[in-house]
């Protein structure tokens, strides 16, 4: 795909996603793009790889630098015209031209939304785990933890039809609204024992974090703030490094009940990071036992279908056993929660 098509798709998927003004700036982007001759437009130009959601995200990328000037006063013109009182392409000209050097800093990494909202498909997935291994405690393994706030989602409320769901842990202010199509997981009680987390770029809560949040979204960035304050009093330890690295170490240890899981972050991942993430998976899964079960849970973007997936495999050394969960938008504003187990093998 062209570095032109992955804006354009970026502008209609933030449009179908409730942002239109982010729509707008990945129009207005790539016409800052098209035109540049310096080094912004050079370094998108040449982008070597999938720029789009599937990929790099080059476009977010961009928009992640914008509204960081904005968040922190550096650029008072392009806070206008978010606002709506001034107009938006020159404001966006001017910004890119005069923060060149940081727009090409916030070019080298990824975004990281840590979104907030995805603890709500994390919590439904713990309780049907629950359901399947009752009284194993679990400790979590998450990998692409961004800043860790969705390492505290035991501590989050999920909202059901007939009301909230009490959180797994105590603690925290957080509750998640999400649209429920198709069935309504039941809640159970699941025991969460510690948590840890890996990125090859840890954030610690602040601008950057808050800067991926689309900028006409504010009960996104409120719950954002919110999730920041929990962590504050429950914080979460995240380890530099490479996930399958990381992970590896982890499995290293004695077998205890483990849920490892990533929320729109595999994408991120090296291919052979990605592979060698799923070697070590299976090599623990022959250490796993009723009483320490091994499950992986996932929620990524899906190749084949404009929704991710959520699923979970778990193994208890005697069987694997895989689900997909359902669907959900990727900021989890809607889950479509449709339980269907797909393949079951037992060890030999």
């Amino acid at each position: 795909m062209s570095w032109q098509a992955a804006f354009a798709q970026q502008a209609r998927a933030c449009r179908a996603l409730g942002s239109p003004l982010t729509g707008a700036l990945c129009d207005l982007l790539a016409g800052f793009v098209a035109d540049d001759r310096g080094p912004i437009g050079q370094r998108v130009r040449g982008w070597p790889g999938d720029l789009t959601p599937n990929g790099a995200s080059v476009p977010l990328r961009l928009c992640g630098s914008l509204h960081g000037l904005v968040l922190d006063g550096s650029a008072p013109d392009l806070a206008a015209a978010y606002a709506g009182t001034a107009p938006l392409a020159p404001a966006v000209i001017a910004a890119m031209r005069v923060h060149e050097a940081r727009v090409l800093d916030w070019l080298d990494q990824a975004p990281q939304t840590n979104e907030v909202g995805r603890s709500a498909v994390l919590i439904a997935a713990a309780w049907f785990l629950g359901r399947l291994a009752p009284g194993v405690p679990f400790d979590l393994l998450e990998l692409g933890a961004s800043a860790g706030l969705n390492l505290n989602f035991p501590r989050y409320r999920l909202a059901l039809p007939e009301g909230q769901a009490a959180p797994l842990l105590p603690g925290g202010d957080v509750t998640l609204r999400p649209e429920w199509r198709g069935a309504v997981p039941a809640s159970a009680p699941v025991a969460i024992g510690s948590a840890r987390g890996v990125d090859l770029h840890p954030l610690a809560p602040g601008l950057r974090l808050l800067a991926y949040i689309w900028p006409d979204q504010p009960d996104r960035l409120a719950r954002a703030r919110t999730a920041m304050a929990v962590a504050e009093r429950y914080p979460m330890p995240v380890d530099q490094g490479d996930a399958a690295d990381w992970l590896e170490a982890q499995l290293a240890a004695p077998p205890v009940g483990r849920i490892i899981y990533h929320t729109i972050a595999a994408q991120y991942f090296p291919a052979d990071s990605r592979a060698r993430i799923e070697a070590a998976l299976h090599r623990a899964s022959a250490a796993a036992t009723p009483h320490a079960s091994l499950a992986h849970v996932s929620f990524e973007a899906d190749p084949a279908h404009p929704h991710p997936l959520l699923a979970l495999r778990l193994w208890d050394g005697q069987s694997c056993r895989m689900w997909r969960l359902g669907r959900a938008s990727p900021h989890v504003t809607w889950i479509d929660w449709q339980p269907e187990e797909i393949i079951e093998w037992s060890h030999p």
